[in-house]
């Protein structure tokens, strides 16, 4: 079932949110008002998400604050890849929860948190360890990125690679499964903790490792999975139907689902991390898919009436 809905995917980090079309981000707070409404309005159950943040960024949020749209959203989330591509140390995870804790009144949920096997698996194993020992308790959601391998011939979405240089190449190994299929030594230590730390994992337009996530979920004993419906994806033309796989076959978690993406003849520049022209086209595919994958329970006549 969907629990939880983001709103957008990491709006504060150029590959995702393209600061030159929106440099004060009130398109973007525009956005997340927007679509907070249509969600709420589809299913008021649900929870609304506002962006993961990456970098983690007590001012952004107080920005956020400052535009007026935190009363669309229940719940703020943060993204941390300390031993990856954040320049503070993997303790310090504490901290940096606190540091948003203390400028908002809303739940703090850690939607992605990730250790690469790009330097060596044992990182990832102390990562998987240390990561555990610092979140649970502390924030009441706890993502893992990710299950799986980004295979390297598809490539990572990224606005910046060549600004990145070799740590482009992190984003390849950061699953807890190598792109073959083969588990990771991480894994088993994830195991240990999947009923605490739940599981983010992307699935590209149909992804041949959907079903496979399925089963290793059920093998892990993960309940919670954060993943993504993408915007412009839905104007291909078989879209509904993998919509359809894709949340039938997730259906029996409980899924936090990111809405993202921008359909490049709809963005004020063509690009996926562009400003949309209209918000509203965004917010009215954000109700479309609560309502086709989380609709509002009716309540039946004889209980109104008892």
């Amino acid at each position: 079932m969907i629990e939880a809905a983001m709103i957008w995917n990491e709006p504060n980090n150029k590959s995702h949110w393209d600061p030159e079309v929106d440099p004060d981000w009130s398109l973007y707070a525009d956005t997340v008002a927007r679509a907070g409404a249509a969600i709420a309005d589809a299913n008021p159950a649900v929870l609304r998400v506002l962006g993961g943040m990456s970098p983690i960024d007590p001012a952004w949020l107080k920005r956020m604050e400052a535009h007026g749209c935190m009363d669309a959203v229940d719940v703020v989330a943060v993204h941390g890849f300390p031993l990856d591509w954040n320049l503070w140390s993997i303790h310090d995870w504490p901290a940096k929860l606190a540091e948003i804790q203390r400028v908002t009144d809303k739940p703090v949920w850690v939607t992605e948190v990730g250790v690469g096997s790009f330097g060596a698996e044992e990182v990832q194993v102390f990562g998987v360890e240390k990561t555990a020992e610092l979140l649970i308790g502390r924030a009441p959601r706890i993502f893992w990125y990710s299950l799986f391998d980004l295979p390297q011939e598809w490539g990572a979405t990224t606005r910046h690679r060549e600004a990145e240089g070799s740590s482009y190449y992190r984003h390849f190994y950061m699953g807890l499964i190598r792109a073959d299929g083969t588990p990771k030594p991480a894994l088993d230590r994830y195991a240990r903790v999947a009923r605490e730390v739940g599981l983010m994992q992307w699935f590209h337009y149909h992804d041949p490792r959907l079903d496979d996530a399925v089963e290793w979920l059920r093998r892990l004993g993960t309940r919670k999975l954060r993943t993504g419906l993408s915007w412009a994806d839905s104007f291909r033309p078989d879209a509904t139907a993998w919509f359809d796989r894709q949340m039938e076959a997730l259906a029996e978690f409980d899924v936090t689902v990111t809405f993202c993406f921008t359909p490049e003849h709809l963005g004020i520049q063509p690009h996926h991390s562009s400003a949309a022209r209209e918000p509203q086209a965004f917010a009215d595919f954000c109700a479309w898919a609560i309502d086709r994958y989380a609709p509002a329970a009716v309540t039946p006549p004889a209980a109104v009436m008892a």
